[in-house]
């Protein structure tokens, strides 16, 4: 069955009516619009610099967004703006004295997935994979794909204090060392709560999957 904008759109207002969730949390891009070199979405600047390269430096983390991130969608689930989330994860790593590259991974839209590869490109052998739903994972070079130093599968609960932490973790990582996880929030109403926006917003990113498409660098510009 082919999904079509209007209804996809019109589901996900309808679930956030009925939760009392203001529109201005989903953000989209027509599926039929293609990004450009340049993607620039509210306070953050996402430009294209050519195939990603294999890190040599053991003080770089990765950062790997999904698809959509940035372009298609531009706030979380919960509707924090992908900038403010981007500029928290680099903060984080920067404050542990290492330095974050920013690469966008187009073959899958399985957070997992977009994280496993990007650790093959990271000098230090750690990323951090980010849907544009939120949802994050700390991975490590030597790890099987489904497994992961940390992982924050919960979108609707990670707030801007949290993906700071996760960028000061994965630097941590990455310097050899053994923090300890970062603390996540709880609610067994979250999941039920958001399950059916959840699994739309994916839909979304899925659309942008392009199989045959090489990670390439992003230069990020916050205003």
């Amino acid at each position: 069955m082919e999904i079509n904008e209007t209804l996809v759109r019109n589901i996900i207002l309808e679930v956030l009516k009925n939760y009392n969730m203001a529109e201005e949390n989903v953000n989209f891009t027509p599926s039929g619009a293609k990004p450009s070199v340049s993607s620039q979405s509210g306070q953050l600047t996402l430009r294209e610099a050519g195939p990603a390269k294999h890190g040599v430096s053991k003080n770089e983390v990765v950062i790997a967004l999904a698809p959509a991130f940035g372009i298609y969608q531009t706030k979380t689930i919960t509707g924090l703006p992908h900038s403010d989330v981007l500029r928290q994860i680099m903060a984080g790593i920067e404050e542990e004295g290492l330095t974050a590259r920013v690469v966008r991974v187009e073959k899958s839209s399985d957070v997992a997935a977009i994280a496993s590869l990007a650790t093959k490109l990271s000098g230090s052998g750690i990323a951090i994979g980010i849907q544009s739903k939120g949802t994050s994972i700390i991975h490590q070079k030597d790890l099987s794909q489904l497994s992961n130093l940390e992982l924050f599968p919960q979108a609707p609960l990670i707030d801007l204090e949290t993906y700071r932490a996760i960028g000061k973790n994965a630097a941590k990582y990455a310097k050899g060392e053994s923090p300890n996880p970062v603390p996540v929030r709880n609610d067994q109403m979250a999941r039920p709560k958001y399950q059916a926006i959840a699994g739309l917003l994916h839909i979304k990113e899925t659309e942008h999957v392009d199989l045959n498409k090489e990670p390439v660098e992003l230069t990020v510009n916050f205003k």
